[in-house]
């Protein structure tokens, strides 16, 4: 086993209440290959200590009191080309919010109360298949184009598999829009019933102007439909749904 592997594997804590902090903290430190670098309260606080590359799991509570753990994974996911792996633990049970954390590729998500051996069953996994996929990605064959990057800049992609292909995902979408944030979007959206980009926004915990950032970018690529909603003064609002599926 390399240093590497032998190295405590580096977790930070976000949770807005002291004392649940404390204990899963706790929890941590005596979970065997595990070691707490801090414990935050708020989800900017979060998002500052993840990307100064010294986290490797993230233990995140989607009710913070600044923003949400969802817009904490969109902007880890965005912001830093290597973000740090992420695992849910929240009392949130509401299909929306478990939906968008599935859908950011979290590691898993813990419904608060939890006893101390589940958050260790669930951590020992995550720390085998750490394991599992780092030696595969050491005794994997290069391919000719992954020798040629490595004999011009000294480094090749060992990331496993499942970060790299969400990472070729979002290169592929414009800049500032996250397949995270894009696919809770798609989520909230209904080919029937028409949101507002405000309703959006509530609906999927994120702000008015990421809401209209990503509308504007679903209405370019032609997935979403347009309507208007007149009330009886000022502008029409402007409501917006799937496209429904082609008949038949």
């Amino acid at each position: 086993m390399s240093s590497s592997d032998s190295a405590p594997i580096r977790v930070l804590v976000v949770d807005d209440d002291a004392g649940a902090r404390k204990l899963h903290g706790h929890y941590v430190s005596r979970a065997p290959g595990f070691a707490v670098t801090a414990t935050v309260g708020t989800g900017r606080a979060a998002v500052q200590h993840s990307l100064r590359g010294d986290v490797d799991l993230v233990l995140l509570d989607m009710r913070l009191p600044d923003v949400s753990g969802i817009e904490v994974l969109n902007r880890l996911r965005t912001v830093r080309e290597a973000s740090p792996d992420v695992l849910v633990i929240s009392s949130s049970r509401d299909q929306v919010t478990v939906r968008q954390a599935l859908a950011a590729r979290v590691i898993g998500y813990l419904v608060k109360p939890f006893t101390e051996q589940a958050l260790h069953a669930r951590l020992a996994s995550y720390r085998d298949e750490r394991r599992d996929a780092a030696a595969a990605a050491r005794e994997m064959t290069l391919g000719q184009g992954e020798i040629d990057r490595l004999q011009s800049t000294g480094r090749i992609d060992l990331r496993a598999p499942a970060r790299a292909e969400r990472d070729q995902a979002d290169a592929a979408l414009p800049k500032g829009i996250s397949e995270v944030t894009l696919s809770a979007v798609l989520s909230a959206l209904d080919p029937v019933a028409p949101l507002s980009a405000v309703e959006l926004a509530q609906r999927c915990e994120i702000s008015r102007a990421t809401a209209r950032r990503y509308l504007d970018h679903l209405v370019e690529t032609g997935a979403i439909d347009l309507a208007h909603r007149y009330g009886k003064r000022g502008r029409p609002e402007v409501l917006y749904r799937l496209v429904p599926p082609p008949a038949g």
